[in-house]
């Protein structure tokens, strides 16, 4: 929901931009389609941050300094270059520079891509579950395989059985 609202205002803000609003709005950007994609993407991401941290992932902490902004952000540019690549594609190699050309390609081509591997990559290294208590005393690569299971997403990996547990304790005992 959260990178669905900060799609659409970056699709309205780039059509502004780029293709007005018919006869009552003389765009700013007219010809030059990879600078509003940007321009309104950059304004998307940032709804997209505050709705990621308040709404979709607030519990999880994030492992990062900065809370993950730079990060995320880093993420972000890195993923634009998809429908920006399919923007430069219909202007540069076919030729297209229509408003529904340039939809299509950046908004219904690329975005979607975009969108599912910034999804994955928030979620697997700037928002990552934090680890639980009980997890502690396991080696890093259990805790590892509980955090991030093979087949992620899906329901978490099991606790640890009772024989683990028991070890746990008596190692802490030792201690």
């Amino acid at each position: 929901m959260v990178g669905g609202v900060a799609t659409v205002v970056a699709l309205i803000i780039f059509n502004l931009l780029v293709h007005g609003l018919g006869n009552w709005y003389d765009p700013p950007l007219r010809g030059n389609a990879i600078a509003g994609y940007v321009l309104g993407h950059t304004v998307g991401m940032v709804i997209s941050y505050t709705g990621n941290r308040v709404y979709a992932f607030r519990e999880r902490e994030t492992v990062h300094a900065d809370g993950g902004v730079a990060l995320f952000f880093v993420i972000n540019v890195v993923t634009m270059a998809l429908p920006v690549a399919c923007l430069w594609f219909t202007h540069e190699v076919l030729g297209l520079d229509s408003a529904l050309s340039d939809n299509v390609a950046a908004n219904l081509v690329g975005q979607p891509i975009g969108l599912v591997a910034r999804f994955y990559l928030f979620r697997r290294l700037v928002f990552r579950r934090p680890v639980q208590l009980l997890h502690m005393n396991l080696p890093p690569e259990v805790v590892e395989e509980i955090e991030h299971p093979e087949g992620e997403p899906g329901p978490p990996a099991p606790l640890p059985d009772a024989a683990s547990r028991e070890r746990e304790s008596s190692i802490r005992r030792s201690s």
